[in-house]
């Protein structure tokens, strides 16, 4: 039952976030290109801040695992998505050097990650690499979104269905992001879509290896949730929050505000109705 349960919330959030990316793109994006990722980035970093801090932490340190050994892997966690976020922007700087000068930096806003808001910087039109480097990228951590899906569901199946919620709304700006590169690269819009889409379905592998992993490993959940709330934590607050850093009116201040609000309030309402059943 776990292991369906998994399978369906991966596929959920990771295919089902590329089609409510191009479906928001296609109502909203050719009017306002840029608030509806803003809003989506601030709704992104409000789910995630609290599903790390109100959900994934608290089941770890519930858990029987040392809280001082809890703290060193939230460390540990927070500086590995420093060095390999650094690592991709050198590597993608160096790229950048030798492509076209980037002429579409509002792209970026629409991403969730650092490897996809520099790609979507580095890499021109007709760029036929750039595309499959948007792709690789992006296969890589739908396949480490699925592990981290998995490892919430084996700890309870109400944290599973939050972690993939949040999972899905931070996906959402970031797959924008990437059909934007690939519609760049293909003049094709449906095959730009399906390979998104495609690259969204690894999160499905991620979750079975996840699951069979945690299961034989059950001792170290505590820690794969921890390693999640690491990956949430960075994400929102290097990723996603300083995106949201600009000067804008009272109006659209109030509006990112009550955004990230929401998604808190989201994680939190769904956090009370699992508590209460639980019960």
């Amino acid at each position: 039952m776990t292991l369906v349960a998994i399978i369906l919330a991966t596929l959920a959030a990771g295919i089902g976030s590329v089609w409510v990316a191009a479906l928001l793109m296609g109502l909203g994006g050719s009017r306002s290109p840029g608030m509806m990722p803003q809003r989506l980035l601030s709704l992104a970093a409000g789910a995630l801040l609290a599903t790390a801090f109100m959900h994934l932490l608290p089941e770890a340190f519930e858990s029987h695992g040392e809280a001082h050994d809890l703290f060193i892997t939230l460390l540990v966690g927070l500086v590995f998505f420093f060095l390999l976020s650094k690592a991709e922007l050198w590597h993608h700087g160096h790229e950048h050097s030798h492509a076209h000068p980037p002429s579409h930096a509002h792209h970026g806003h629409g991403h969730g990650h650092a490897h996809a808001h520099e790609q979507g910087h580095g890499h021109g039109h007709g760029h036929q690499g750039g595309g499959w480097a948007v792709l690789t990228g992006d296969s890589v951590h739908c396949f480490g979104d699925g592990v981290l899906i998995a490892s919430a569901f084996v700890a309870d199946i109400r944290l599973g269905l939050i972690a993939a919620l949040s999972v899905l709304a931070h996906e959402v700006p970031h797959h924008m992001g990437d059909i934007v590169v690939l519609r760049q690269s293909s003049s094709n819009r449906r095959v730009a879509l399906i390979k998104v889409s495609m690259a969204g379905a690894v999160t499905t592998l991620g979750g079975i290896a996840g699951y069979f992993l945690i299961g034989q490993l059950h001792e170290l959940l505590p820690y794969f949730l921890v390693v999640a709330s690491s990956s949430f934590i960075y994400v929102a607050l290097a990723d996603l929050i300083p995106q949201l850093q600009r000067r804008l009116s009272a109006r659209e201040t109030a509006a990112q505000v009550g955004w990230l609000l929401l998604g808190i309030v989201l994680v939190t309402v769904m956090s009370g109705a699992a508590h209460s059943h639980a019960h």
